[in-house]
Formats: structure tokens, sequence, C-alpha cells
């Protein structure tokens, strides 16, 4: 079965900073990035609670630039504190785009998502 994407350039870079913050969680609880598996699932989470549809080669290739994403990130003390990271969501667990440093990792994904 074969999905059309929906997603436009403001959803992607949506989609690419919730598994930016996903690939964050894992590496600070468990030192490393997350299985596969897992991005998987919050793909899927992420696609079904905003109503999109994204093809297999928009998730192969956003799955692979989150930990790229993240990396960048990862050197900042405050992004290996779960608690901290915690805080960038909402009730739902649906990032809070409020947060300024949600705001930052947002900014860094429409960045990295622009055409060389």
């Amino acid at each position: 079965m074969t999905y059309l994407s929906n997603l436009d350039d403001q959803a992607r870079a949506e989609l690419l900073c919730y598994l930016v913050v996903g690939q964050l969680v894992a590496r600070a609880r468990t030192s490393g990035w997350m299985r596969t598996d897992h991005v998987v699932e919050l793909l899927s989470i992420w696609l079904n609670g905003n109503g999109a549809r994204a093809d297999w080669t928009d998730c192969v290739h956003l799955g692979a630039l989150s930990e790229k994403v993240a990396l960048g990130f990862a050197e900042f003390p405050m992004f290996a504190d779960s608690y901290f990271l915690a805080q960038l969501f909402t009730d739902g667990w649906r990032l809070d785009y409020r947060s300024p440093s949600v705001r930052k990792i947002y900014a860094a994904c429409e960045d990295e998502l622009q055409p060389s």
C-alpha cells in the first residue's frame, strides 16, 4: 500500500523537531540514540496525532536526520537532563512551542530541511 505524503515544509519541520526531542530523551535515558522501532513508533504517534501522512522516503529521511540534528544539541548539559526534556512537552506529549528550547530545535530543523 502506498501513502501519499501530505506534509508541507512546516509539518516536516514539526515532525523532525518531535523526532529530535525524542532522540534527546532517548540519549538522556539510555546514553544512546533511539532504536529504529522507537523512531517508527514516534513517527506513527506524530502522524496520527496530526492527521498527517508521509511516504516511506519522508519517514526514512526524517528518522535519519533526527539523529544528526539531535547531535548538535547533545553537547549542552540541559539536553541530557530528563527532567528538563520533560518540560518541553505539554499535555498529551505535544511539544510546547512557547518554550525557547523547542523553538531553537524547530529552527535548527527548518535550517536542516532547506535545500542546499
